[in-house]
């Protein structure tokens, strides 16, 4: 079973997400600790409410003494807004989902809708999410689930978005289960440097 942190900047849905599926054991995960770099962010509210312990945290030292209170084995970025630098124990242990198939539309400065949006521009007839492991570089992580969606001409931003979170909640549960069952080492050996 995986001991995770969440890192939140927002509503939670995908905190929700992982308590639901934890609930009806469809992730083998355990919830250690949720800490958010927004004070107010709905989802510490959330976390309280499941009774997890919760925590505002603004920058990356502060997330890191709350995380060595915590046995943690991976810290899932989760609508998480800013540069994370984990400490050098759990360096390769960051998974961060990311509104796109990687490498399309991914890299600094490509997040939430403004991927959508550059999607629909382009034209795409498919899109997705990638559930990755972080690095000190955006998006180039090795890639533990891709999931896609198909696109109609007619989509907008706002049902682009939709249908993409809706793969996301498969994919980042999909993406620990897989991690616990392979080991972090798989990931990060089978890709090239």
């Amino acid at each position: 079973m995986l001991k995770i942190a969440v890192l939140l900047s927002g509503s939670g849905r995908t905190l929700d997400n992982f308590h639901e599926r934890i609930t009806k054991g469809m992730l083998d995960a355990e919830i250690q600790v949720v800490i958010s770099n927004v004070r107010d962010a709905l989802g510490l509210n959330k976390a309280e409410g499941y009774g997890y312990p919760a925590f505002h945290a603004a920058g990356n030292e502060a997330i890191n003494a709350v995380l060595q209170n915590y046995d943690v084995d991976i810290i899932c970025l989760a609508g998480f807004l800013k540069l994370y630098e984990p400490p050098p124990a759990l360096a390769r242990s960051v998974i961060n989902i990311h509104p796109s198939l990687i490498p399309a539309f991914s890299g600094d400065g490509f997040y939430g809708s403004r991927v959508h949006r550059a999607v629909k521009e382009r034209g795409c007839l498919v899109s997705g999410c990638t559930v990755h492991f972080a690095s000190e570089v955006f998006d180039e992580g090795p890639i533990i689930v891709q999931k896609s969606v198909d696109l109609d001409y007619e989509d907008t931003t706002e049902i682009i978005a939709t249908k993409v979170f809706a793969a996301e909640c498969e994919a980042f549960p999909e993406a620990l289960n897989r991690v616990n069952a392979k080991g972090i080492d798989f990931f990060w050996e089978r890709v090239q440097p």
